[in-house]
């Protein structure tokens, strides 16, 4: 049973390998309505991002502008990552949210959390979030944050 009516939750991030195209790929699987912003020429780190992703191109290339908008665009943010700490751009994005006034939420794949699922869940409820922005770093950088994204958005969205 879903925590929340599909239609009632979407799921934007910024496009790129790893978390963010994780979470994209977990919405368009399950019927999730999802969005966001990326750079201009829907830049990631394999290339130009596939027009199969809803996602609207800010004015600047550079990716610290599109992780800005889809904070402000969004009710709140989940940072996904393996590694305990956050660094790069997942820190970047905490540091955003925080300048904004948005709830955001560090889980770590590393900290052995088996309370990931209800601890998404009680963000989401929380906090009304109708809007969940997903970041987390690129695949490049943690080879295995996508399988970690899909698992605990499946677990606490959809099961």
């Amino acid at each position: 049973m879903a925590l929340l009516p599909r239609n009632s939750l979407k799921i934007v991030s910024g496009g790129q390998t790893g978390a963010d195209r994780a979470a994209l790929d977990f919405a368009i699987e399950h019927g999730i309505p999802h969005g966001g912003w990326c750079p201009k020429g829907r830049l990631a780190e394999d290339g130009p991002l596939s027009d199969q992703y809803n996602l609207e191109e800010t004015p600047s290339a550079e990716y610290l502008q599109r992780t800005e908008f889809n904070i402000r665009d969004s009710d709140g943010t989940v940072i996904f990552t393996v590694s305990k700490s956050l660094a790069g751009g997942s820190l970047k994005t905490a540091l955003f949210a925080q300048k904004l006034g948005k709830p955001c939420l560090h889980l770590s794949r590393d900290r052995r959390q088996p309370t990931a699922r209800s601890a998404l869940q009680r963000f989401l409820q929380d906090n009304q979030i109708r809007v969940l922005n997903v970041a987390g770093p690129r695949a490049s950088e943690e080879p295995e944050v996508g399988a970690f994204v899909k698992r605990v958005l499946e677990e606490a969205l959809i099961l």
